[in-house]
């Protein structure tokens, strides 16, 4: 009897042992939790404590270098240190990207890329990034849709005339683009899958040489940047057929979407986006989160996008995130099926 009484005695000083043992464990945890929190609070409050480096992949004067430009200013105000531009252009991006994936985590290293992010790993037989593992998505900036335009001496006049005209000539109508792989050669290849058509892709060594060629009639049509568009349309020496976003633009309100004007389920836009190396602190990344949504919705900057024909968006990180998945796989079938390769 004394022996289980005895035994009663150590179980129960065993349990209350454990028990206690679990409440210290659990204090332990708590107590690294709060660390961690107050070490978040501590980079919010102190971020940006010297100057930031905005990696844009491309060389300056195009539009991902105006639209990281127009982040750096903006932020370089709201927050009250520089944001500065590098670019680093090379490889359709994937230079610059690569530079960025392997930059320290901290938020002094970020990147304004555009749509070719998620399309130039599909492009290239080796990858330099992989876009949705060593990235941090913190904002859609802005869309830049394009122009469907014709050369005058075609004779159509809508979308619908368009395709029944490539039907009726396959192989024989040719769409200028500003090198293989880049969003006005995509775009192209799209329609080409939608409306199941065979325009020849004409490549040429930038947007400006591309537009030279569609305006010499060298090539037929072009899907072109709306700010590109506009005075050529004005003057005749172009016709715009429809522009490629999902809505109406409001710069050409009276030009119908691709999709409204015969060509459902097409949308095609160049677009422009913040990120930072994966890993980057939560609360910096929500930070400058909150920051791209304050500039897109400023007055003067809706006004001077709308202008260039370009929508301001100022996305969560959420929705950037999902948007970003869903190119991937968009852009990843588009160039499967019309066997586009940049090497």
């Amino acid at each position: 009897m004394a022996c289980q009484e005895k035994n009663a005695t150590l179980f129960a000083l065993a349990k209350r042992n454990n028990e206690e043992k679990s409440m210290r464990k659990v204090a332990v945890a708590a107590f690294g939790m709060l660390g961690t929190l107050g070490a978040l609070d501590t980079n919010a409050q102190s971020y940006p404590s010297g100057p930031v480096r905005i990696i844009v992949p491309f060389p300056a004067g195009g539009g991902v270098d105006n639209a990281g430009r127009l982040v750096a200013q903006k932020l370089s105000e709201n927050l009250g240190k520089s944001f500065v531009i590098e670019n680093r252009g090379g490889a359709n991006g994937m230079i610059g990207s690569e530079v960025v994936a392997k930059s320290p985590k901290d938020g002094y290293t970020l990147m304004v890329n555009g749509a070719n992010f998620v399309t130039s790993p599909s492009l290239y037989k080796k990858s330099l990034y992989d876009p949705i593992r060593e990235f941090e998505p913190i904002s859609l900036i802005a869309l830049g849709p394009n122009v469907l335009v014709v050369h005058p001496s075609l004779p159509v006049k809508s979308v619908t005339e368009l395709i029944a005209l490539a039907k009726s000539k396959p192989g024989e109508i040719g769409f200028a683009g500003s090198g293989s792989g880049s969003t006005p050669h995509l775009a192209g290849e799209l329609f080409n899958t939608l409306a199941g058509v065979k325009m020849v892709h004409i490549p040429y060594r930038g947007s400006g040489p591309a537009m030279i060629g569609l305006l010499g009639g060298e090539a037929m049509t072009m899907f072109l940047p709306a700010i590109n568009a506009g005075p050529h349309v004005k003057t005749g020496r172009l016709r715009a057929l429809a522009v490629t976003s999902r809505e109406r633009l409001a710069a050409m309100p009276n030009l119908p979407t691709v999709a409204e004007a015969g060509l459902k389920g097409y949308e095609s836009s160049q677009w422009y986006g913040l990120w930072a190396p994966a890993g980057t602190p939560g609360d910096i990344a929500n930070l400058l989160n909150a920051q791209v949504a304050k500039i897109m919705q400023s007055a003067d900057v809706k006004q001077r996008l709308n202008d260039e024909g370009v929508i301001a968006v100022g996305s969560t990180r959420e929705q950037f995130a999902a948007h970003i998945k869903s190119e991937i796989a968009k852009w990843a079938n588009v160039i499967k099926q019309s066997g586009a390769r940049v090497d």
